[in-house]
């Protein structure tokens, strides 16, 4: 079991910037990697950002973003940097345990997440 705590969302305006953290516990010993998804109101969760658990791969679908990690602390963080109305979402935080799974930008290969966090955007 792995739970996992997301903070650092808020409300900031038009090109302005965010830094959420993603907080583990539990049973981190067998993560293989760690994603960002977000939800905007209506629509389906996109994938955002994925980092592999051990090493340094990281796959991120936007250049204004950067994922990072710090095991030691259990934590991972994403970096918003130029933030556009449009990325107004509740940001989640995920793992994948077992294996790497190639299809990361998809939900069902995560095993747990997180509450979410608001971000929101204002123009």
């Amino acid at each position: 079991q792995v739970t996992l705590e997301e903070s650092g969302g808020g409300s900031v305006q038009t090109g302005g910037s965010l830094r959420l953290s993603c907080k583990l516990s539990g049973r981190t010993n067998s993560l293989y990697g760690l994603a960002w998804f977000r939800q905007a109101s209506g629509k389906e969760r996109e994938f955002v950002a994925a980092i592999r658990w051990i090493g340094t791969l990281t796959y991120n679908e936007d250049p204004r973003f950067a994922i990072s990690k710090d095991i030691a602390a259990k934590a991972a963080y994403l970096q918003m940097n130029n933030l556009k109305p449009e990325d107004t979402a509740i940001y989640y935080c995920a793992v994948q345990e077992g294996q790497w799974h190639w299809n990361y930008r998809e939900v069902d290969v995560y095993s747990f997440w997180g509450q979410g966090t608001q971000v929101t955007v204002s123009s």
